[in-house]
């Protein structure tokens, strides 16, 4: 942790939710990570991955103020989560590769309180599908408490050959320990609906927040 710090809140949070990003920084990943290929093989983790187009620029590096820039941007602050769905809490002046962050679930009218810890950040030259790209690429994993076990990987790709710029999501989750019966029966019912559609509307908003804050220099 910095001993300087700048607490964000993507969006307005309830005093409790500030108290309990503070009580994060104690706690470990609640699952063993394992790789992508052994989620996928093991039915026991629900596996999703999606992705989106975002507007063009021109071929080459990221230029300043495009498309790339610009999502990269949100997706660091994670603007990227519909606010309506969930809201972050985080200290903006921490290294973000390994930062923690408390995530606030919304859901008619209830609060959940999901701690997640960043990782696997990469922000560079790349290769993908055997073209040269730039990739903003990273992580989190689910801290104990949360409601899952799992990893999400969020990433934003620029083709350099052709100036196409991507928006991705992927992720393998399951179930975490939820003592309380009434949540863990909601859980049950409504947790895949509600994972569904918080990965449409993250998607939705990358694309619009993009393109209206993007500039085009092509």
């Amino acid at each position: 942790m910095s001993s300087v710090q700048r607490i964000v809140q993507t969006a307005p949070v309830p005093a409790w939710a500030l108290r309990a990003y503070h009580d994060l920084h104690e706690r470990d990943v609640n699952f063993e990570p394992i790789g992508w290929d052994a989620a996928v093989d093991d039915p026991a983790w629900q596996v999703d991955r999606d992705r989106t187009d975002l507007p063009a620029e021109a071929p080459g590096p990221p230029q300043p103020g495009g498309p790339f820039e610009v999502a990269r941007g949100l997706l660091q602050s994670y603007e990227v989560a519909d606010p309506a769905l969930v809201r972050a809490v985080y200290d903006a002046a921490a290294p973000f590769d390994g930062r923690d962050m408390l995530l606030v679930g919304r859901f008619y009218g209830l609060r959940f309180p999901m701690g997640v810890r960043v990782g696997g950040v990469h922000d560079g030259p790349d290769e993908l599908d055997g073209a040269p790209v730039h990739r903003f690429a990273w992580h989190y994993r689910t801290l104990e408490g949360h409601l899952e076990r799992g990893q999400m990987d969020y990433e934003v790709v620029k083709f350099l050959e052709d100036g196409r710029v991507e928006f991705r999501i992927a992720a393998y989750s399951q179930r975490g320990q939820i003592g309380n019966p009434i949540v863990r029966a909601g859980f049950t019912l409504f947790g895949r609906s509600t994972q569904s559609r918080f990965y449409a509307r993250a998607l939705q908003r990358m694309r619009t927040l993009t393109a209206d804050l993007a500039t085009d220099d092509r």
